[in-house]
């Protein structure tokens, strides 16, 4: 028996038109202002936040795409597009963290003085800018990995702005040249720790590892306590996306089937205890070989 208990999350459509729209328009004046400044940081930085706006279009298609019905040829429906989406968002976070320990690394031996209060007042601009669009996802960056990705994106691009902002205020004041490229290093080393555990997780999500907000040895402990219940086999939990989870399992009973209020009542306490939305049990009067039966 299947039973799907699927769960209304926010919608996320307006977030992600208006994070976009307003990164946008970010990109367009570090274009324009970092050309009237002849201020290279500026230009690279428009085309970093360009990429920027890739990754939350990115996110936002797996988004979309998780919400299509399932058809003949994808019987479970595009979730997992969250979690390709999530992984290549972390992808592109590594690109940036390198990109902006290299520029770093260049600038101590060939120090490039921040161009003044324009700089500033662009990068306080973005500040503003990324810590909205951050905010926007704050609320689902603990529960999806796919927002979450989109939330380090914006959260990321407001250090680094904070970042600038910070370096040119101290170097105007101490003339101090390796500011910029010291705490462009840290800055990078505080995104990875975050990125670090979005690729991780990602990545494991990718390979149908269990997700981590599941403890296995608990799940297959309340199945085998079931009234009835002999032996638990066949044992999958697996991510449909990032924030559906699926379960199969073969139950061993003995005196044989059971009635429909048993299934439906193991299924919703599975959804109520351990979040799997989507439970297939398979219920058996005998014992069997299975291959993976030794392992779950």
């Amino acid at each position: 028996m299947t039973a799907h208990n699927h769960s209304h999350a926010t919608n996320y459509n307006r977030a992600f038109a208006i994070g976009i729209t307003l990164n946008i328009i970010f990109v367009l004046i570090e274009a324009v202002y970092g050309w009237q400044a002849d201020s290279l940081a500026l230009l690279s930085d428009a085309g970093h936040n360009l990429s920027d706006v890739l990754g939350l279009v990115m996110a936002w298609g797996g988004f979309y795409l998780s919400r299509l019905r399932p058809n003949q040829k994808h019987t479970y429906g595009w979730g997992r597009a969250t979690i390709m989406a999530a992984l290549f968002n972390a992808l592109i976070l590594l690109v940036a963290i390198g990109g902006i320990v290299w520029e770093a690394i260049a600038r101590f031996s060939h120090p490039v003085p921040i161009q003044g209060n324009i700089v500033m007042w662009v990068a306080a601009i973005g500040v503003i800018i990324n810590g909205i669009t951050a905010r926007l996802f704050m609320s689902g960056n603990k529960d999806d990995l796919n927002l979450r990705g989109a939330y380090l994106h914006m959260a990321a691009d407001a250090l680094v702005s904070l970042g600038v902002v910070i370096a040119g205020a101290l170097l105007i004041w101490t003339g101090w040249t390796w500011l910029d490229p010291a705490l462009s290093i840290v800055i990078a080393v505080v995104i990875l720790l975050g990125t670090w555990g979005l690729l991780r997780q990602s990545l494991h999500l990718s390979l149908d590892g269990v997700p981590a907000s599941i403890d296995l040895a608990a799940v297959k402990s309340y199945l085998s306590a079931l009234p009835g219940v002999s032996e638990v086999h066949d044992l999958h939990v697996w991510a449909m996306s990032t924030s559906g989870i699926a379960l199969t399992a073969h139950l061993v009973t003995p005196n044989g089937p059971q009635e429909d209020d048993f299934l439906n009542r193991v299924t919703e306490e599975l959804h109520d205890q351990f979040a799997i939305e989507h439970a297939t049990l398979q219920l058996e009067t005998g014992s069997r070989t299975c291959a993976l039966a030794n392992h779950t």
